[in-house]
């Protein structure tokens, strides 16, 4: 056989196909009804026109199907190729040829679907794509290329479908990329980049996209966000860097991102939580973090993200703390999920009080052991996650308990309109006397609680520090007024000492000679009969210093006088 003989059949062949194409655009739907058929595997719906083909033996496109067609959705198939077939199928709107073998197409192999809104290409063999690639799908919306074996993105490759709001490129091996790669994509919303060999953020490339809504660039390896990287997507409201090999952030990493919503950073090697760096995104409602390399999250970790309703800290291996305050500053925080840390075995008192919005808490697969008392409420709470933690139930866990008692019975009551709460049972993990039971059904007594009552517990505790309070006050009064109480008591005891010496210099003679001359009162100090009473006896009481003063007078009247006269108590 001449080598111009399988060129000549080459070309009849494609004679035929195009002659049989327009055979089939001219004759009348209820003829060409007829005339299709449905290959073997498949699904033919001339009324709706869809074809779905599952997985089956197919290695080519099918020509014999309705013209007519609109969805086309063939998958897992091994079809290699797609060239002159598509020439039958201009009506269509959405083609699906994700997971076959597709490693060459043509240029302008979609001339003729000038009506397709979504191409399905993914998980093919792809290796290559040209601004000509795409040419004359000038409806299409969406473009999945995901999985396939691209290594590089040329100029202008996507020029010829001006309409295209997501593109998803991601699973490739894609290195380069033009800075004029996406040229004319004005209405492009999502972009796929995930899942390359991209060492640095492709910032030129981006200028074109001003719409743009969503960013995919993580499991790529970046290092770090150079300075505005992202200026020129002022309307990003997500942005995925998830797995970049992040080592650090700046604060100008993030610069001219005023619309962002949702930031993943998690699966990186930060070291510590970027506070600072992501104070400007004001607006932020959602961040994900875990998998990195802090080992605590300090009070005020996330200050100035006031907007911040969704929290992930999930499977950290180094953190092992939480800090009181830490989420102080997020009070419009409504979903914490800190779940699949292996070293979490500390959470701190306060950390995550003051949330009056918090409707979901996951603390699932951690460390912990105990909870601090009124760790969180249950104002607005309707999911708690304990399970797969090493929790030790004993009287710590009484106030989690009675929580998880009563919120029980309050459920039955809520009103229409009211999210049932999701309770998951908390199950002890120790003592082994408790393992595998559920804390909610153990009674105080089994907890250990001397004081099963928890308002008792706090009075007496109350009464308690009173009491050592008052002591220690008294102590130090005592302490402090020691010499004023010293004195005082000397003064007391003091007082007759004093006033014996008083009368020794009021006296003229000794206490000797006073004491033989006159009888000495009473112990009492009364004079007479009472003997111990003093006036009530009958007698009159006399001070010792007015007898002297007496007897010194006297002296004076009666120099000659051999003695001193005893005068009466009744004449005096």
């Amino acid at each position: 056989m001449s080598t111009e003989q399988p060129f000549a059949m080459s070309a009849a062949r494609s004679l035929r196909l195009l002659l049989l194409a327009a055979l089939l655009m001219l004759v009348p739907r209820a003829v060409t009804a007829g005339l299709a058929n449905c290959p073997l595997g498949c699904q033919c719906d001339d009324d709706t026109l869809v074809v779905t083909c599952g997985e089956g033996q197919l290695d080519v496109l099918p020509i014999v199907l309705n013209p007519s067609l609109e969805r086309l959705v063939i998958k897992n198939n091994k079809i290699k190729t797609i060239d002159s077939s598509m020439v039958f199928y201009a009506e269509l709107t959405f083609l699906d040829l994700s997971y076959n073998h597709l490693f060459n197409m043509p240029p302008r192999t979609f001339a003729y679907q000038k009506k397709l809104t979504e191409l399905h290409l993914n998980h093919n063999k792809v290796g290559a794509v040209t601004n000509k690639t795409f040419v004359g799908l000038v409806s299409l919306t969406v473009l999945n290329l995901r999985g396939n074996f691209l290594d590089e993105l040329p100029e202008g490759v996507f020029a010829g479908v001006p309409k295209l709001q997501e593109i998803n490129l991601g699973q490739n091996r894609i290195a380069k990329i033009d800075p004029k790669a996406f040229a004319g994509l004005a209405n492009l919303r999502v972009l796929y980049l995930d899942d390359n060999t991209i060492s640095t953020v492709p910032s030129p490339a981006f200028t074109p996209l001003r719409t743009l809504a969503e960013l995919y660039l993580g499991l790529n390896s970046f290092a770090t966000v150079p300075r505005e990287a992202f200026a020129a997507l002022p309307g990003l409201a997500r942005l995925d860097l998830k797995g970049a090999a992040l080592l650090n952030v700046t604060r100008d990493s993030f610069r001219g991102l005023e619309q962002l919503r949702i930031l993943d950073l998690s699966d990186n090697r930060l070291a510590r939580i970027p506070t600072g760096e992501l104070a400007s995104l004001e607006r932020l409602e959602e961040l994900s973090l875990g998998q990195n390399d802090f080992e605590s999250v300090p009070a005020g970790a996330f200050a100035g993200l006031g907007q911040l309703r969704r929290l992930d800290i999930s499977g950290s291996l180094k953190l092992h703390r939480i800090d009181g305050g830490a989420f102080a500053a997020n009070t419009n925080l409504e979903e914490i999920t800190l779940a699949s840390n292996k070293a979490l075995s500390e959470i701190q008192e306060g950390a995550l009080s003051g949330l009056p919005h918090l409707r979901r808490i996951v603390l699932r697969d951690n460390a912990l052991t105990t909870l601090t008392d009124g760790l969180f409420t249950w104002n607005e709470l309707i999911e708690l996650d304990l399970s797969e933690n090493p929790l030790r139930c004993d009287c710590q866990m009484l106030w989690l308990r009675n929580l998880l008692v009563s919120r029980a019975g309050n459920a039955t009551g809520l009103q229409d309109g009211q999210q049932q709460p999701v309770q998951l049972p908390v199950v002890c993990a120790a003592p082994d006397r408790l393992r595998e039971q559920a804390l909610q059904s153990l009674s105080p007594e089994l907890l250990g609680c001397s004081h099963p009552d928890r308002q008792q517990q706090a009075i007496i505790c109350a009464v308690l520090v009173g009491v050592a309070a008052l002591l220690t006050t008294l102590a130090l009064v005592i302490y402090k007024c020691r010499r004023w109480i010293q004195k005082m008591v000397k003064g007391s005891w003091g007082g007759n000492g004093i006033g014996r010496k008083e009368r020794e210099y009021q006296k003229t003679f000794s206490e000797e000679d006073y004491s033989a001359r006159h009888p000495h009162p009473c112990p009492g100090g009364g004079v007479g009969g009472g003997g111990g009473g003093g006036p009530p006896g009958g007698g009159l009481a006399i001070h010792p210093t007015t007898l002297n003063n007496y007897q010194i007078n006297n002296h004076h009247h009666h120099h000659h006088s051999h003695g001193i006269r005893h005068i009466p108590v009744t004449e005096l």
